[in-house]
């Protein structure tokens, strides 16, 4: 299949502080707050939704191809998503603005201050899905810049594409009235278990609604597992177990990749969902949501552990 991730692209910029930012507040004396912290630690991590799932999707074999903009900055990375098999050529460098951008520092007790900068994110609606040589046969429209996720939705509808909504993280800075014809307009709508109880309260949708407008509906559980809703039914997939986790950070943006690689090839949802389920895995025990590594052959062999074997997976290792 021939898939366009849109969303957000992101360098992480993550800090620890040995001590506590409690120690060092004074509520008195609030409204005068200057404090700077030493830091012990920093680590950069490549991030954003869209590279996240492409990257996995492409160690499985696909060609995934994302569509984003980013700034001057972000030559570095794209080297590594180029040799990684995903497909850059769609993303589109901002003159003079940086690559969005997530400051974090986490003190000793794991309180956290952090800020975000959206820099070259803030232009996603300057591209257009009308200005593509070749229709694909989905589009992924993940968490960005509001505008540009609403010009997605649209021009999916204008165009006749099928897209995949996956709001996430935006879905708190969006209204119900923003939201609603994304999801309602959508073939396949991917979410955690809060994010669709927020979807609903926010749009006045019921679940039921929902289900009955969209074709395909993923709801994450965490280490519950996932469940699919179909044409009626729902498929229930377990947890793989995992190692030592080390990371929550992308595990969501794995499952995705994993699963959309299945879609890729035919394979039925309960298929999709273990192959999501093993590659989110993968995230859990790696610090940063690129930094897992496996190739089909080891993949192939772990599902087995984890599911079973699946002759239908030799088609990643022929």
């Amino acid at each position: 299949m021939d898939i366009i991730f849109t969303g957000s692209v992101a360098y992480d910029y993550l800090m620890t502080f040995q001590g506590k930012f409690s120690e060092n507040i004074l509520p008195e004396e609030i409204s005068a707050l200057s404090l700077s912290f030493l830091v012990d630690s920093l680590v950069v991590h490549r991030g954003g939704v869209a590279p996240n799932i492409a990257y996995t999707m492409a160690m499985l074999g696909g060609n995934p191809k994302v569509m984003a903009t980013v700034g001057e900055d972000f030559e570095s990375y794209r080297a590594i998503l180029d040799a990684s098999g995903v497909d850059t050529q769609l993303m589109k460098v901002v003159p003079n603005l940086r690559t969005a951008s997530f400051f974090a520092t986490t003190d000793h007790s794991n309180s956290q201050l952090a800020s975000f900068y959206p820099g070259a994110m803030n232009e996603a609606a300057s591209q257009s899905l009308k200005d593509l040589r070749k229709k694909p046969d989905l589009v992924v429209i993940s968490p960005n810049s509001p505008d540009a996720m609403q010009k997605f939705v649209a021009e999916c509808g204008e165009l006749g594409i099928r897209y995949l909504f996956d709001p996430g993280q935006q879905i708190a800075r969006m209204s119900g009235e923003d939201l609603k014809p994304g999801v309602l307009g959508a073939w396949a709508l991917f979410v955690n278990e809060y994010e669709f109880a927020l979807i609903q309260k926010k749009t006045g949708l019921s679940k039921d609604d929902i289900l009955k407008t969209v074709d395909l509906v993923v709801v994450t559980l965490g280490e519950k597992g996932v469940d699919v809703y179909s044409d009626g039914n729902v498929i229930h997939t377990r947890a793989c177990d995992a190692g030592e986790i080390k990371d929550p950070t992308g595990a969501g943006d794995a499952f995705r990749g994993g699963f959309l690689m299945g879609l890729s090839l035919g394979f039925d949802w309960d298929l999709c969902s273990k192959m999501g389920s093993l590659t989110a895995i993968y995230v859990l025990e790696a610090i940063g949501p690129q930094e897992h590594r496996f190739t089909p052959n080891e993949f192939v062999a772990r599902f087995e552990t984890c599911f079973g074997p699946d002759e239908r997976l030799n088609v990643l290792i022929s």
